[in-house]
C-alpha cells in the first residue's frame, strides 16, 4: 500500500489579489481552485474570488508553502518582513514584480526565489 504524505504547508497565499476578473492575481485564485489548490488571498478591497476570501489585513496564515505576488516592487516593501515571518518554501515573483533586493532577503532567510508566471507553472504542471 501506498500512502501520500501531505505536507503540513499546502496553502498557496495570493498578495496582490483583485475582484477584477481581468486581473492576473484573479485568474490565478480561479486556476489555483481548478487545480485543487488551498488558496488564501490580500488584496486592496475584501470579497470573494471563487470560494477564495480576500482579505485586506496581514493575517498570521499558518501552512503557507507558497506567496505568489501580484505587486509592484515599491508596494511589496509593506510585506517584507510578514512575508518572511510566514516562513514559505518558495515565493514566486510574477511578470513585473521582479525585485532583485527582496529575493536577497528571502534567499537570507532559506526562502526559495522563482521568477516566474503562475499562470503557466499551473497550465505546464510545474507547480
Amino acid at each position: 500500500m501506498h500512502v501520500t504524505i501531505m505536507s503540513e504547508k499546502n496553502e498557496t497565499l495570493v498578495i496582490g489579489a483583485s475582484l477584477k476578473p481581468n486581473r492576473y492575481s484573479n485568474m490565478a485564485i480561479k486556476r489555483l481552485r481548478d487545480h485543487k489548490q488551498n488558496t488564501k488571498a490580500i488584496g486592496l478591497r475584501e470579497g470573494e474570488v471563487e470560494d477564495v476570501k480576500i482579505e485586506t489585513k496581514q493575517k498570521g496564515f499558518q501552512h503557507i508553502d507558497t506567496v505568489t505576488l501580484y505587486l509592484n516592487p515599491k508596494r511589496q516593501r509593506d510585506y517584507y518582513k510578514y512575508i518572511i515571518g510566514l516562513n514559505p518554501r518558495r515565493v514566486i515573483f510574477n511578470p513585473g514584480t521582479e525585485n532583485p533586493d527582496f529575493y536577497k532577503m528571502l534567499r537570507e532567510n532559506n526562502i526559495q526565489v522563482e521568477v516566474a508566471c503562475t499562470l503557466v507553472l499551473l497550465s505546464t504542471n510545474q507547480y
